[in-house]
């Protein structure tokens, strides 16, 4: 498959001052250390991890909307990084993003109609007929109604409103798009219309997402592939089926073996792994491997060398010295 987005060792730190009385020694949050993985073409690239782990940060460097501290990045054959402002922001046409807060993320003095048609308005020289009919067709198009455009944000639910972010992301008909969490401040039953929703629209206008998520089971039923990120690491990189029927990776085994199975026998039965410990702190991460503090299989070895990043099998990316060979639930 040909490669849309390509990030090669890309890395995101912070600066932290320890004192706001006294200017001591600075620290930085690793908040990205180190990723590298391509997005295919008409895909959706799933990018799950617990909070604070770096997905909404990474996803904003792909985007440079926060610049990366090092790495590059690549849009098909574009460096990205060596982007002036002024080419970046008429790049900005084929990459957007789908903000997770519904209502934040749209102005809540703007009418829909004002909303959708800036993008429009700033990046195209369309007339003010063409811009509206386009209005009427994204409304459509995202499931709501021409008549909409003439309403303020607070007049919709939290998933019409993210509809109406989706509209106002498609305006520009972008190739890639980010979706950041897009449907966890939502209900259930609202997640899945806009999941399918989206689904729909990658369908018709072949789009290729990077899908940010908590919800492991979403994210199966949405994507292509799936990585999974711990502490500003890729843990463990495959297709979406593979990583449910074989995961290698300790931390991807304790993820799918906490997702709820609708069967109360089953369910009964089962071994759930619960991760010991709090999530190290991205100002001080653990020597060797990022996860043996909470790792049920670590030895000496994790704590002491960083394990590679590596093919295990074919397209299966696993960071773990004992990848496939030391499973969870069979020791927990």
């Amino acid at each position: 498959m040909d490669k849309l987005v390509q990030i090669k060792n890309i890395t995101k730190y912070f600066d932290v001052k320890r004192s706001f009385i006294k200017l001591k020694r600075s620290s930085v949050v690793r908040a990205v250390d180190d990723v590298s993985f391509a997005i295919h073409k008409n895909e959706t690239l799933g990018l799950v991890g617990e909070s604070g782990c770096g997905k909404s940060t990474l996803g904003r460097v792909i985007l440079r909307l926060q610049e990366p501290t090092s790495g590059t990045l690549f849009y098909e054959d574009t460096n990205l990084n060596l982007l002036k402002p002024e080419e970046l922001r008429r790049f900005r046409t084929k990459m957007q993003i789908v903000f997770q807060d519904s209502y934040s993320s749209l102005n809540p003095r703007h009418k829909i109609g004002e909303i959708i048609a800036e993008p429009m308005t700033i990046h195209t020289e369309m007339t003010y007929r063409q811009i509206r009919e386009r209005i009427y067709e994204l409304l459509n198009l995202v499931g709501l109604k021409p008549g909409h455009a003439n309403r303020f944000p607070h007049e919709f639910s939290g998933g019409q409103r993210q509809r109406i972010n989706i509209a106002r992301t498609l305006a520009l008909s972008p190739n890639f798009i980010v979706c950041d969490e897009p449907i966890s401040a939502l209900d259930v039953s609202i997640q899945a219309q806009v999941v399918n929703l989206l689904q729909d629209l990658q369908d018709k206008l072949g789009i290729t997402y990077l899908f940010i998520a908590h919800d492991l089971s979403m994210v199966q039923h949405i994507s292509n592939r799936i990585a999974v990120m711990y502490l500003g690491k890729i843990m463990e990189l495959t297709s979406s089926d593979r990583l449910f029927d074989k995961p290698l990776h300790p931390y991807t085994q304790s993820l799918i073996s906490a997702i709820p199975i609708p069967d109360p026998k089953k369910e009964r039965m089962r071994k759930t792994v619960v991760l010991e410990g709090e999530v190290p702190s991205p100002v001080n991460p653990p020597a060797g491997c990022v996860f043996h503090t909470r790792c049920p299989v670590s030895d000496e070895l994790c704590s002491r060398e960083k394990p590679e990043y590596r093919e295990i099998e074919p397209e299966h990316y696993v960071a773990c010295h004992y990848a496939g060979v030391r499973k969870v639930t069979e020791i927990c």
